[in-house]
């Protein structure tokens, strides 16, 4: 995977998947609230179905009650005007009561006539449930509610049905009443597929918030990206012509100094060897000063040449290490500048790996040169030490100061502190600037990951 493309998921994976959790919770807890209202909603009306039976039982007891008590177990009559009573005593296109003996036979059933007279104890309904004799039990433990699967009259389709039977002991009957509940599973379906649409409802709603969400997420990515990308581009391309330009820059210089310097040395040695070979073919006695002169030119050719040689690429660096480097940078140029130097490097560990120690070389080197070009300071100081394993130098000079802007830090020129600070980046290092009218401070810090390894470090040991 690309950076571009670790970048893209990186902004666009967590916000899909935050916007899946908010709303797989918001679904999961909308639906638990909903399933509790709907359960809740429920039970209430089956508690009222159950108070409306429980008080039609008792307005059937109270109407029967008298002819009741003043019967005796075997009184025919009294059990046939009760059972009239009871058969009179409907409501509602299914309401009813019914009436069956101990035994299972049916006595009262004012919906379901065929049943009159016939017994049903081992009467089953769709579950399996023995119907008539649940009731009979129920009814002779005290009374109470039983729900089983009827027929309901209006539809004749089979219902869930809540009764409330009680007995009448003396003469081994059982009076009962029920309601049916598919309306109140109907209402408890309606309110379910309200809780379905709501959640859908939801999902939508997310949805069409979360996927413009992720568009402009994604779109903006890639407009960063985009941009990045030319901005990276131009920046190569930046960096290439100004590697260029100092390759050129470099060569000019090298090229002056062989012309202005070290020719012109060798043009004076030949001179000087011309001259001191006719005054040796002629006799002349001041040869020998001539061969001195011409002698003291070629040292100072020699001296050039070392000079430029230390400028590419001091061996001392790569012999003695940074800090005999630094050292010996220190003192050519306050012999050539004139200008008084001082290095202190009492507190550095060389741990450094070579790459990094020739970038804080040259980050030196660039700023003596700035120094000595542009500050007119007439002292300069470098400070070298180890921070937490972390390689830190300054270089310090009491001379103008500059404005960072105008001077090089946004760097039209390849030889400038762009280039110190491009070096401090290679390493993720950073290279900080102070400058004032007092002097400059320039700072240098390189990071742990810019010292060797530690079975190198103990191998350097």
């Amino acid at each position: 995977m690309t950076l571009r493309h670790q970048i893209i998921a990186l902004a666009i994976v967590p916000l899909v998947i935050s916007i899946l959790a908010i709303t797989t919770f918001i679904t999961w807890q909308s639906a638990n609230l909903a399933k509790n209202s709907i359960d809740t909603f429920e039970q209430n009306m089956l508690k009222t179905k159950e108070a409306e039976i429980l008080n039609l039982t008792n307005l059937a007891l109270s109407a029967i009650q008298t002819i009741y008590d003043n019967a005796g177990p075997d009184d025919e009559a009294a059990k046939q005007q009760v059972a009239a009573i009871l058969t009179s005593l409907d409501y509602g296109k299914d309401g009813y009561f019914f009436v069956y003996d101990y035994d299972g036979n049916n006595i009262v059933h004012p919906r379901q006539s065929f049943r009159h007279g016939h017994n049903w104890l081992d009467l089953t309904d769709p579950d399996g449930d023995k119907v008539i004799a649940e009731l009979i039990a129920t009814a002779r433990a005290g009374g109470g509610l039983h729900q089983y699967k009827w027929q309901k009259p209006s539809t004749g389709q089979i219902a869930d049905k809540l009764s409330f039977v009680v007995s009448l002991d003396k003469w081994h009957w059982v009076v009962g009443t029920g309601v049916y509940l598919d309306d109140v599973f109907a209402q408890s379906a309606a309110a379910n597929a309200g809780m379905r649409a709501n959640i859908k409802r939801t999902f939508v709603i997310v949805a069409l918030i979360a996927v413009p969400s992720v568009l402009v997420v994604f779109t903006t990515c890639m407009l960063l990206t985009f941009h990045e990308r030319r901005m990276a581009d131009s920046r190569l391309k930046q960096l290439t012509q100004r590697v260029i330009d100092t390759q050129e820059e470099e060569r000019a210089r090298l090229a002056r100094e062989l012309h202005d310097g070290i020719s012109q040395n060798l043009v004076g040695v030949r001179y000087a060897m011309d001259l001191a070979g006719r005054k040796v073919r002629t006799n002349v006695d001041d040869a020998a000063v001539t061969i001195d002169r011409g002698v003291e030119a070629l040292n100072g050719a020699i001296k050039e040449i070392r000079r430029l040689s230390h400028d590419l690429r001091p061996r001392v660096l790569d012999d003695l290490g940074l800090t005999a480097a630094l050292e010996a940078l220190c003192y050519h140029f306050a012999e050539r500048t004139g200008i008084e130097t001082k290095i202190d490097a009492s507190g550095f560990t060389d741990t450094l790996k070579a790459e990094a120690n020739t970038a804080l070389y040259r980050v030196a080197q660039e700023a003596f040169n700035n120094v000595e070009r542009h500050s007119g300071a007439s002292r300069l100081a470098v400070k070298l030490w180890s921070d937490n394993g972390r390689a830190r130098m300054t270089v310090t000079d009491n001379g103008t100061g500059f404005d960072g802007i105008k001077d090089g830090v946004s760097g039209r020129s390849g030889l400038g502190l762009r280039n110190m600070q491009e070096r401090m980046a290679h390493f993720r290092g950073l290279l900080l600037i102070n400058s004032s009218e007092t002097g400059t401070t320039l700072t240098a810090m390189l990071p742990k990951s810019a010292n060797r390894p530690a079975d190198r470090q103990a191998e350097a040991a």
